[in-house]
């Protein structure tokens, strides 16, 4: 998948538009709502992307104050975003907003005139800034879906889906490894149907393991908002089987998210 850097910081712009215009249009008592995301309101989503957006732009502009900050909160233990949640339940949801939004407009701008090449540290590996921005990307459409299906909004149609999607084949070794095990040698086959009725693929297409169906139901497994058996994806193989398991496309601490109906 070759890089349009430009058109990943539009999908990123876009992303961020759908999600802050219904902030906007939000009463002030549903934004303690519990979300799908245990323990968490609808305030702790909107804090969380405002926190770490200032992160990123910390890890962009300044990496070593942003290590120093990073390592803090790691030595404090992995739960450091529900802490991070705790610590801004004062605020209100003005303020959260507001943060919010120019947290992602200083970001941007930050990404905007960065080499997409060059390497940045964060919690978990370094990453390129045009990962940074993916990453970004992925975690406004995940915790934006946390919130759409808390309100009982229909999640809008995302432009970034396949950038997402991207992310979530580029982490399979980080996904093995962040629990302990070794990264398979075999290749998985992933082919993914669009919105729009475009077929995504990644690895090769004859391999044995597979994973297919949409790409909106490979996202939700990869950004942990539910377990492969209770999408439509088609899992073949072992290897793509454990690798469904774990997936996990965020950085920190290795979650995983238990079926709801029995496995097929």
């Amino acid at each position: 998948m070759a890089l349009d850097y430009g058109r990943l910081l539009d999908e990123l712009r876009t992303e961020s538009d759908l999600l802050t215009g219904h902030l906007q249009d939000l009463p002030f008592e549903e934004w303690g709502r519990d979300t799908p995301a245990a323990g968490w309101s609808i305030q702790d989503q909107v804090s969380h992307l405002a926190f770490f957006d200032d992160a990123a732009k910390l890890a962009l502009r300044q990496p070593d104050d942003f290590r120093a900050m990073a390592d803090r909160l790691i030595a404090g233990g992995m739960d450091f975003p529900d802490r991070i949640a705790e610590q801004h339940r004062i605020l209100a949801p003005d303020a959260l907003l507001q943060w919010l939004l120019a947290a992602r407009r200083d970001l941007l701008a930050a990404l905007s005139e960065d080499d997409p090449k060059r390497r940045i540290p964060w919690f978990g590996p370094d990453m390129s800034v045009a990962s940074c921005a993916t990453a970004r990307l992925m975690e406004t459409w995940a915790h934006g879906r946390d919130i759409y299906e808390t309100i009982g909004v229909a999640p809008p149609a995302s432009p970034g889906l396949r950038s997402i999607a991207h992310l979530g084949v580029s982490t399979f070794a980080f996904s093995h490894r962040l629990n302990g095990q070794d990264v398979p040698s075999e290749p998985v086959a992933v082919q993914l149907h669009s919105p729009g009725g475009e077929t995504w693929t990644w690895g090769p297409q004859d391999a044995a393991d597979r994973i297919t169906g949409t790409a909106e139901d490979f996202v939700l497994v990869v950004t942990q908002r539910r377990h492969w058996t209770d999408t439509g994806l088609t899992v073949e193989g072992p290897v793509a089987t454990g690798w469904m398991e774990v997936a996990q496309a965020f950085a920190g601490a290795a979650t995983k998210t238990e079926p709801k109906v029995q496995a097929r």
